[in-house]
Formats: C-alpha cells, sequence, structure tokens
C-alpha cells in the first residue's frame, strides 16, 4: 500500500489545542468492526461497553518534562529535548538550532542550576548531551523543563499534568500515550466495580511518534525502537482473561504495540522486556489484542495504519471521513475512538 493512501483531509481547527476541561468529557466514536458501523457517544459511556471479564491495558509511562530552554555559552537560545538516557548524565537529545550545538558547545539552563556540554553527534543529527548538576536529575528536569506538545499544538500548555495520564508512573516518554488522557481515577473505578480487570504494561513513547512516513510504499518505512515491558503478574492475569473467554482492550496504540511485541505466535504472554521497531499496518495477524480505544490520528502517519490494520481500511477511512463531518476533535488533546470486535447484541 502506499502511504497517500491514509491521508484524509482535516481542516486546521478541528486540531484540539488545549485539553477540555472534564477528562472524561470528550466525545467517544464507536466502531463495531464487524460491520463498520458507528455510534456518537461520550468518553463516560466506554463502560457500557466494556464487559465483566474483559481486560483493560493501560500504558503506564510518564512523560518527562523533557523540553529545556536555555542558552549558549556564546549567548544564543537553545532549545533541548531529551530523547534517551544513555546512563551517567549523557542523553542523546535533538537540539535547537542544531547548526549552532557542535561537540563541545556548552549549555545554560535556570541561571546555571542545570549545565551541559554537548559531547557527541549522531548521523541523524541528534546529539549526546552530558549534563552537570547538583541534587537529584529528575527533579531538577521538574523544575526547569517543559513539555514536550507535539508541534501541531501551538497553545502554551496550562497544567502540565494534562500532559499525563491519572495512572501515570514510570518516567520515560517524550509524548504522551494520550488515549489514556480521557480517563478519571473515578472512570477506572467504575470499570473495575463492573467486573473488568485493569493491567498496566509500559512502553516510553519515543520521538518517532512524531517523525512522518516519508516513504511511498509504506513497507520501505521504518520505525525508530522504544523500551517496553510486561511484568509476570500482568502477563498471568492477561493469559488468565484470554483462557477465561474475556477480551483484551488496549488502550492506546502504545499499549497494542507493547502486547503485540511481546506476546508469542499463540497470544500467550510471560514477563518480559525489550526494544521494539513493530510496525503494524494492513494484513498484520493480531495475536494479543481484541479492542482498542484510541485518539484520531495524522494522515500518512504509522497511527493510522495501525489503525486501519485492526478495523479495516476501509471502516478507518470511513470513521475517519464522519469524525471530521461531524467535527470531532482531532490528535492528542481531541476525542476517541473505541472499536470493537463484535456488533453489539441488540442494536
Amino acid at each position: 500500500m502506499k502511504t497517500h493512501d491514509f491521508y484524509y483531509d482535516l481542516p486546521e481547527e478541528l486540531i484540539a489545542q488545549t485539553p477540555l476541561q472534564r477528562r472524561d468529557g470528550s466525545r467517544l466514536l464507536v466502531m463495531h468492526k464487524e460491520d463498520g458501523a458507528l455510534e456518537h457517544r461520550h468518553f463516560y459511556d466506554v463502560i457500557d461497553y466494556l464487559q465483566p471479564g474483559d481486560c483493560l491495558v493501560l500504558n503506564n509511562s510518564r512523560v518527562l518534562p523533557a523540553r529545556l530552554l536555555g542558552r549558549r555559552a556564546t549567548g544564543g537560545a537553545v532549545e533541548v529535548l531529551l530523547l534517551q538516557d544513555k546512563g551517567d548524565g549523557v542523553w542523546e537529545c535533538l537540539t535547537k538550532p542544531g547548526r549552532k550545538t557542535p561537540v563541545g558547545a556548552e549549555l545554560s539552563f535556570g541561571e546555571g542550576l542545570l549545565t551541559a556540554t554537548v559531547v557527541g553527534a549522531k548521523e541523524d543529527g541528534n546529539k549526546l548531551v552530558q549534563f552537570h548538576y547538583k541534587g537529584i536529575f529528575l527533579e531538577l528536569l521538574e523544575q526547569l523543563g517543559k513539555m514536550p506538545l507535539p508541534p501541531y499544538i501551538k497553545e502554551e500548555l496550562q497544567d502540565q499534568e494534562r500532559y499525563q495520564t491519572v495512572y501515570s508512573k514510570i518516567n520515560g516518554s517524550a509524548a504522551a500515550p494520550t488515549a489514556g488522557l480521557h480517563f478519571t481515577q473515578e472512570l477506572l473505578q467504575k470499570i473495575a466495580d463492573k467486573g473488568v480487570s485493569i493491567a498496566y504494561v509500559t512502553l516510553h513513547v519515543g520521538l518517532g511518534t512524531f517523525r512522518p512516513v516519508k516513504a511511498e510504499e509504506i513497507t520501505d518505512h521504518h520505525m525508530h525502537a522504544e523500551f517496553c515491558m510486561l511484568d509476570a503478574p500482568t502477563a498471568k492475569l492477561l493469559n488468565d482473561t484470554r483462557s477465561a473467554g474475556g477480551r483484551i482492550i488496549c488502550v492506546g496504540t502504545t499499549s497494542c504495540r507493547t502486547l503485540e511485541s511481546l506476546a508469542d505466535e499463540n497470544g500467550h504472554f510471560e514477563e518480559k522486556s525489550a526494544w521494539t521497531e513493530i510496525f503494524i499496518y494492513p494484513g498484520y495477524r493480531f495475536r494479543a489484542m481484541d479492542g482498542l480505544i484510541t485518539n484520531f490520528h495524522l494522515p500518512e502517519s504509522t497511527l493510522i495504519m495501525l489503525v486501519s490494520a485492526f478495523a479495516g481500511y476501509e471502516n478507518t477511512m470511513h470513521a475517519y471521513e464522519i469524525a471530521v463531518k461531524e467535527r470531532y476533535r482531532f490528535f492528542s488533546f481531541g476525542d476517541a475512538m473505541l472499536i470493537l470486535p463484535e456488533t453489539a447484541a441488540g442494536r
């Protein structure tokens, strides 16, 4: 398939710039993938579609406030985006302006609370940056850093926690697993009270999330590696759900990619962690996931390709056409889709 097959026309005003005041007050487009039928609901109605015995899978990765604004020793402004911890205070980073941050450049943030030296450069233009500080690095990052919002969001985020899920726990992401932004603790409790299990996995979202697909043929695209992990109790919960006939519903493409990366050929799980470069597009055979909750994704992105692989290409592109027509809100702070594996009874 061609990358352009996944293009759709999106009016710019439908790109959500700020989160809604109420997390679970967003709209929810429900798709029954068996026949492509659609329903228009609100996110707090998601509980109506979950059944006792199902398992909801959430990615508990927490976004680092990884965007640092500072000065170069020469006096000019610099922006550094932390991508990957290389150990011993060294991070792989994206720097702006890249050509003015060569190896050897000295940087300063927060009036010198945090300083850094560019110690290496990679072929893709990313830099290796050695940070110098007193105290705990993550605490300094919380104090000085800003959320690395996607480039299509132009508004300043007033409350940084709104770019975190309410269950975020393990620091490491460069972007939020945005399907989870719709959940509140109260909604999760109601879901658990209904007899739905809740499982947590971890995938640290990388900058590759924002990278466009430049290849004409989708099979020529290469995914950037992201670290994911699944612990033993979660593996047992997922296996027990499957054995008992329950459905595994992933919240977000990151949870989906974690399960599909770590499950064996028969959809069985064991405690495991790995770097995954899995690329899911139409023709992929799912072995771990039965249902998906996801936001609306960018045209020609790997994420809309994943949704198309699960829900069917025609179903997906039709749903996006309807979502635009009905003026749903798109992307990170936008509305959500629920894709179910069977037609609802009595509909």
